[in-house]
């Protein structure tokens, strides 16, 4: 078991000033971060990162919670997708033998491929919000329902195994499927979503032995001073200047995962 390492605090500091002041969700940085420059298993690297997600999304939900920005009844049709998906994905990774080479290697491709998803998700978010707001037929609303769930699904299987998804791509997906409802309830129920969900697989990844208990610590440590910090500088870098760099910093990564 790792002892408190004040590089991983660090880490956690700059991950949480990043989240604060970019809205980012912290799993698309902190993972490839931990895989990339601390050499840490793909399994314990996403194992751990949920557990931190959890616990900084909890207080991202109360805050939301307090102001009344969650669209709850979203929530519940992801979480109605998202969880047994999540169940169903922790029974085949126990079922292949994880953790092992063979899923490690598979989880790190992975986590690429969902980067190379989230980097346009955030390069683009404000183009998809404006189409989406200015699309002319909207979709039935038992079709939405029926995707809202699909998109559950599909973030429980993606966020299980790379912990990278509940965020950027998730929010992307609801812009499209909900354009007409206030952006600030769907970044609310974005971050209310994750907390059952990453509570779910980190715990998976936990009974599976692949949590790094003084590792999330460490994280935690630097992190939470880190997200206050980000929240006070929001306006020192223009958004669309943040969305940019973040963007090709997610592409980035996300090739050399893929490709190494």
């Amino acid at each position: 078991m790792t002892e408190f390492h004040y590089a991983y605090a660090f880490s956690g500091l700059l991950v949480g000033f990043l989240v604060g002041m970019t809205g980012v969700g912290g799993g698309s940085l902190m993972t490839p971060i931990l895989i990339l420059f601390f050499r840490i298993h793909p399994q314990a690297a996403v194992g751990t990162d949920l557990l931190f997600a959890t616990m900084t999304k909890s207080v991202g939900t109360l805050v939301h919670g307090s102001q009344r920005t969650v669209d709850w009844s979203i929530v519940r049709l992801l979480a109605t997708g998202s969880i047994p998906a999540t169940l169903i994905t922790l029974a085949i990774l126990h079922g292949v033998g994880a953790p092992s080479d063979g899923v490690a290697h598979f989880m790190t491709h992975a986590i690429g491929v969902a980067l190379l998803i989230t980097a346009p998700s955030v390069l683009f978010r404000r183009e998809i919000q404006r189409w989406a707001q200015n699309r002319g037929r909207q979709l039935e609303d038992r079709h939405v329902t029926l995707l809202t769930v699909l998109l559950g699904v599909a973030l429980g299987a993606l966020v299980t195994i790379s912990s990278v998804g509940a965020g950027a791509i998730g929010l992307a997906a609801m812009i499209m499927l909900y354009p007409k409802r206030d952006f600030a309830r769907l970044v609310g129920a974005d971050i209310a979503h994750a907390v059952p969900l990453t509570l779910v697989a980190g715990l998976g990844h936990w009974w599976f032995g692949a949590v790094n208990l003084s590792l999330l610590a460490s994280l935690l440590a630097g992190s939470i001073p880190g997200v206050m910090l980000g929240s006070l500088s929001i306006d020192v870098m223009p958004a669309r200047f943040q969305q940019a760099v973040l963007g090709v910093v997610l592409f980035a990564i996300g090739f050399k995962l893929v490709t190494a």
